[in-house]
C-alpha cells in the first residue's frame, strides 16, 4: 500500500537567479501534525507563479521517494529531503508509470483525483542547482503528478493511500507526460487522452491541437514572411482602417482560425524595419485577410499603415498564428469586447454565423460612442444571421443621443456585474475576452461571480505585453534595440513581440546571444528545441528537444515563448 511519507508547504519568496529577482513557492519544507488540505491549497501553502501552478486543477503536486532516490543516483546528490522537488506530498509508491489520469485516491480525511502531470518549469531546475532538471524530469519519465481536492479534510504524513476508482483509459501519467513532450506519439493514446474528463483543461487543449495536426488545427500556412497585396483599403471609423490583404497571384489565401492574427512587417520611410501584430477581423473562410488597425497617438506602424499604405501596395505577412480561437462545443458563447478589441472576436461571430450556428450566442460590446463604434452594422448583420445570437451595446459617453431610443439593445455606462444579470449571461457558457487589461480583469471578475469557471473564460489583451517572465519582479524596462557595434550582413531575423528586426552575426554564438544583445526578452525557445532560460520543452513540433544553445536555424523556423504561447518570434533567413 502506498504511503504518504512527508507534507510539505511553503510561502513564495523572492530568490535571486542569472541576475533577477524570482518570486517563486518552490522551496517547501515538511510540517509536522495534521494539515487542512483544502480545494485551492494547503494551509500554509503557496505559489508564485499562478499562471503555472496551482489553482484547482493543481491543488497538490505529488512526487516518489522511488524518484529521489533515482535521481541521488543519476545526479550525485546526497542532500534531497522531502520538497526538494517543489512537491506537497512526497509519497511512497504511486509511480508515474502506473498512476494513471482520473485515478481517485483516499489519504487521511480528504480525496483527491488525479488530473495531470506536473508542468516542467525551471523553478525545479533552481531550486536543486540543476539547470536541466526540467528536461530531465520529462526525459527520464519522471515528472510527479497534480491533483486536484474533491473532498477536502486534514491528512498527515503516515496516512496511508488508497484507490478509490480507476481513471478512465488506463493513461498513465509518465504516458500522458510524453505524449505532450515527446516525439514519436501514439495516436490512440493521444486519443485516449482526450477522452478523459478528469484531465486538466490546458492539457486538453493540447492534445486537442496534436490531434487535429498542429496549433489550433494547424500549422502556419507558410515559413517566415510573404508577399501580399493591399486589397482594398477601408475607413471603418475616424480612427480605425481596415486592410483587405490578397495573394499576388490571386489564389485562395489558407484559412486562418477565428481569432487568430498576423504579423506585419513595414519599413516606415527613413527607419529599420518593424514588425506589429493584428488580429483578423475577416470571415474565416474568404479566401483574403482582413486586418483592422486603430490608429495610435504616436504609433509608428500605426501611422504608417494609415497614411502610406495604398491599394495595390506589397506588404510582409507571416501566415496566422495565435492560441486566442474559437472552440467547438455545444455551450453558450459570450464574445466580450471593449473598442479596437472587437476585432478577434468579430472574426469569432463571423465563423459562427456563417455555419448558422445554434449555440446561443451573446455579442457584448463597449465604445466610447456611435462615431467610435467600429463594425456596428457588420456586427448587427451577423447577430441576425444567428438562430439564437443577441447583441447588447454600451457607450460610455453620449448618454442624451436621441437616436438610440429605438434601439434598446444599446445601454450607456460600462459594462457592470448588474449589467451583466440583466442580459442573463449563463453560468455554462464560454466566453471570449479582449481588450484592455483592467477592462478583462473587472469583465472576468464579473462573469466569475456569475458562476462561469475561470477555465471558460478566455482573454486576450489588446495593450503592449508585459515582460515574458512570469515570477520575476519588475524591473525598469529596456526598450529592444539593435546590438551595438557595426551593422552585421547576414540573414535578418525578426522578432515579431519586440517588434525588431536585425541582421544576423557570425559573431553571435546563438539566436539567444543575439537577444541579449538587443534586449529582447529572452524567454522563447525553439519549436523543436526548449526554452533556453527555463529549459521547459517546446510542445509544438514532433522533433526531440535538446538543452544545446540555438544555432542560426533553418529558412521559416519559428520560435515561440514557453511562456506565452501567442507569442512568436519570427525569424526570416
Amino acid at each position: 500500500m502506498a504511503t504518504l511519507l512527508s507534507v510539505n508547504v511553503g510561502k513564495p519568496k523572492d530568490v535571486s537567479w542569472q541576475g533577477r529577482t524570482v518570486h517563486t513557492g518552490a522551496w517547501k519544507s515538511p510540517v509536522h501534525g495534521r494539515r487542512m488540505v483544502r480545494h485551492l491549497n494547503i494551509d500554509g501553502d503557496g505559489q508564485g507563479d499562478l499562471a503555472g501552478h496551482g489553482g484547482e486543477n493543481r491543488a497538490v503536486l505529488v512526487y516518489q521517494v522511488q524518484s529521489y532516490r533515482y535521481w541521488e543516483k543519476e545526479l550525485d546528490r546526497r542532500d534531497l529531503t522531502p520538497g526538494s522537488f517543489g512537491e506537497n506530498f512526497t509519497v511512497d509508491g504511486l509511480p508515474d508509470d502506473e498512476v494513471c489520469i482520473g485515478d481517485r485516491y483516499r489519504i487521511g480525511e480528504a480525496e483527491f483525483e488525479v488530473t495531470q502531470p506536473r508542468v516542467t518549469c525551471y523553478r525545479v531546475g533552481m531550486r536543486l542547482g540543476e539547470p536541466a532538471m526540467a528536461s530531465l524530469l520529462v526525459a527520464h519519465h519522471r515528472p510527479g503528478f497534480y491533483l486536484r481536492v474533491i473532498t477536502e479534510g486534514e491528512v498527515t504524513a503516515g496516512d496511508a493511500i488508497t484507490r478509490t476508482r480507476r481513471g478512465p483509459q488506463a493513461l498513465s501519467v509518465a504516458d500522458t507526460d510524453a505524449l505532450l513532450y515527446l516525439p514519436g506519439r501514439d495516436p490512440a493514446k493521444l486519443r485516449s487522452a482526450l477522452s478523459i474528463p478528469a484531465l486538466s483543461p490546458g492539457w486538453q487543449q493540447s492534445f486537442r491541437e496534436l490531434a487535429q495536426g498542429g496549433p489550433r488545427g494547424q500549422e502556419p500556412g507558410w515559413p517566415g514572411f510573404r508577399t501580399l497585396r493591399v486589397a482594398r483599403k477601408v475607413a471603418e471609423t475616424p480612427g480605425v482602417t481596415s486592410f483587405h490583404l490578397e495573394a499576388t497571384d490571386s489564389t485562395p489565401l489558407p484559412e486562418a482560425l477565428p481569432g487568430q492574427y498576423l504579423s506585419v512587417r513595414v519599413t516606415p520611410e527613413k527607419d529599420s524595419p518593424a514588425v506589429r501584430s493584428y488580429s483578423l477581423s475577416s470571415a474565416p473562410g474568404a479566401g483574403t485577410y482582413r486586418i483592422s488597425v486603430k490608429r495610435e497617438p504616436h504609433g509608428r506602424v500605426s501611422g504608417y499603415l494609415h497614411t502610406c499604405l495604398r491599394p495595390g501596395d506589397l506588404v510582409d505577412i507571416a501566415s496566422p498564428r495565435g492560441t486566442f480561437v474559437l472552440q467547438d462545443g455545444a455551450r453558450p458563447v459570450v464574445l466580450v469586447s471593449a473598442g479596437i478589441g472587437a476585432t478577434p472576436v468579430l472574426a469569432m461571430l463571423h465563423g459562427l454565423a456563417a455555419a448558422r450556428d445554434p449555440r446561443p450566442v451573446w455579442w457584448i460590446h463597449t465604445a466610447r460612442d456611435r462615431t467610435r463604434h467600429v463594425f456596428a452594422a457588420e456586427t448587427r448583420d451577423l447577430v441576425a444571421r444567428l438562430p439564437d445570437g443577441r447583441a447588447h451595446i454600451s457607450y460610455t459617453a453620449g448618454a442624451d443621443d436621441p437616436r438610440h431610443d429605438d434601439e434598446p439593445h444599446i445601454r450607456h455606462g460600462r459594462l457592470t456585474a448588474r449589467s451583466l444579470a440583466d442580459m442573463a449571461v449563463p453560468a455554462d457558457a464560454d466566453a471570449y475576452l479582449c481588450g484592455p487589461p483592467a477592462f478583462m480583469d473587472d469583465l472576468g471578475n464579473h462573469l466569475r461571480a456569475r458562476g462561469l469557471s475561470p477555465d471558460r473564460i478566455h482573454t486576450e489583451v489588446f495593450s503592449a505585453l508585459p515582460a515574458v517572465n512570469p515570477g520575476i519582479t519588475d524591473t525598469p524596462a529596456v526598450r529592444p534595440h539593435q546590438p551595438a557595434g557595426p551593422t552585421a550582413t547576414g540573414p535578418r531575423v525578426t522578432f515579431a513581440r519586440s517588434g525588431l528586426s536585425t541582421p544576423w552575426s557570425p559573431e553571435r554564438a546563438s539566436l539567444l546571444d543575439l537577444a541579449e544583445a538587443c534586449d529582447v526578452p529572452t524567454r522563447w525557445s525553439c519549436r523543436t528545441g526548449v526554452c533556453h532560460t527555463c529549459v521547459t520543452p517546446v510542445v509544438s513540433g514532433d522533433a526531440a528537444y535538446t538543452t544545446e544553445p540555438l544555432e542560426p536555424p533553418e529558412a521559416g523556423t519559428v520560435l515561440i515563448c514557453c511562456s506565452r504561447p501567442t507569442t512568436e518570434i519570427v525569424l526570416d533567413l
